[in-house]
């Protein structure tokens, strides 16, 4: 790990300045468009802006780099992310904060594609798994330590958005000063989502529906914070245990998943995400329980997008297995840009508590899926490697984890 470190510290220190100025402003939309007078569906079509940027971006982004190489593309979107930032206390408008995350979406999709196959170059085979490894928890890190930044300042005011933008901007300067040259960026075939269906059925509707979780959970979570009545510190403080239970639980759900069918780890984790999300809508919990909750929750979303990926490829020859991350994160990305939307929705109409109601039909659905499925399909003979990964991994990411297996 030392060595991956030595080797690859300023690519992961700008990944890690990125993600701060990204959590924060995540997490304070929410909170500053309730302050501006935005409804809650209004802020859910905000939020779910970002994931259309998104989806766009992980499709866009790789023809970029091709025509005109990574530094310009990494240049152009980091400088229009820092431009943006700013400009939301300036421009408060419904449609302009759509606008903007659409836009911030789509750079941070790049941003990500540029970053991993960046990393991806500088690993050699030996080193490939600890470089991913690094790279997932300093993304997480980022997460929380911008949850903390969200708790320290005022969001009525411009600060939370002037540090963001600076972080980001700062974010290039190892990035782009380091002295690891520039990789190639190959095109990866593409797999019809009919021959992924047919070769896994379960990774597809999976992908689709923990998208929709994923996206209402994060994009939502300050504006259920703020309709709840939390403190600044509270809705930041249920921000960084989502990130925190998925950092935590990550490795033991690992250790499960390869010693065990993980159709059925599927089907267990969504049938408690079910539960633990319907008991929450169902009753209005003191806040050490709302942590706790958050805790479970980010440790069941998280472990299920790397476990959905590893039953997919499990079906799989190895050169079939980028063609299919790519379609399977093209669903993820679908599904998210409707977890916000429905959210909201339910939130404007049953209060608070449609938050978690959505978390639970979503989980309820993915568990009858993955039970159905396990009547249908005998287990594979052999299973590969279980890898954590994060929603927000792209493509490339999950290339480096099969480059290594």
């Amino acid at each position: 790990m030392l060595k991956v470190l030595a080797q690859s510290w300023p690519l992961l220190l700008g990944v890690m300045l990125l993600m701060v100025g990204n959590g924060v402003q995540g997490s304070l939309l929410g909170i500053r468009g309730g302050l501006e007078g935005f409804s809650t569906f209004e802020l859910s079509v905000i939020m779910s802006s970002y994931f259309v940027g998104f989806l766009g971006g992980s499709r866009l982004t790789p023809g970029l780099i091709r025509r005109v190489g990574h530094v310009r593309v990494f240049s152009a979107m980091g400088s229009l992310i820092s431009a943006v930032l700013v400009l939301y206390p300036l421009v408060v408008d419904v449609w302009a904060w759509s606008g903007f995350r659409l836009l911030i979406g789509f750079c941070f999709s790049g941003i990500y594609v540029t970053a991993e196959s960046w990393l991806n170059n500088t690993a050699t085979n030996e080193t490939r798994g600890q470089t991913l490894s690094a790279y997932m928890i300093v993304q997480m890190i980022g997460i929380i330590a911008s949850q903390g930044l969200l708790a320290q300042g005022d969001p009525s005011g411009f600060a939370l958005f002037i540090i963001p933008s600076v972080l980001v901007s700062l974010a290039f300067m190892p990035v782009l000063l380091a002295d690891t040259p520039a990789p190639t960026f190959d095109e990866t075939r593409g797999m019809s989502f009919r021959r992924l269906f047919i070769v896994s059925p379960l990774g597809c509707v999976g992908m689709l529906l923990t998208g929709g979780v994923y996206a209402a959970m994060f994009g939502m979570a300050s504006v259920w914070g703020a309709m709840r009545g939390l403190t600044i510190g509270q809705i930041a403080a249920f921000g960084a245990a989502l990130y925190v239970g998925g950092l935590v639980l990550q490795y033991p759900v690992g250790w499960l998943s390869d010693r065990m069918d993980r159709r059925m780890l599927i089907l267990w984790l969504s049938a408690a995400g079910a539960v633990l999300m319907a008991a929450s809508a169902a009753v209005t919990l003191p806040f050490t329980l709302v942590l706790g909750v958050a805790l479970l929750l980010g440790g069941i979303i998280n472990p299920l997008y790397s476990l959905l990926i590893a039953t997919t490829n499990d079906h799989l020859t190895k050169d079939q297995m980028p063609a299919a991350s790519s379609g399977l994160i093209f669903l993820n990305g679908f599904g998210a840009i409707f977890g916000p939307l429905v959210a909201g929705w339910l939130m404007q109409r049953v209060g608070p508590a449609g938050y978690f109601l959505l978390l639970a039909i979503l989980f309820a659905l993915l568990a009858g899926y993955a039970a159905w499925r396990l009547s249908r399909r005998r287990s594979p003979k052999a299973q590969g490697r279980y890898s954590g990964l994060s929603p927000t991994a792209s493509s490339l990411a999950v290339e480096a984890v099969l480059d290594k297996e």
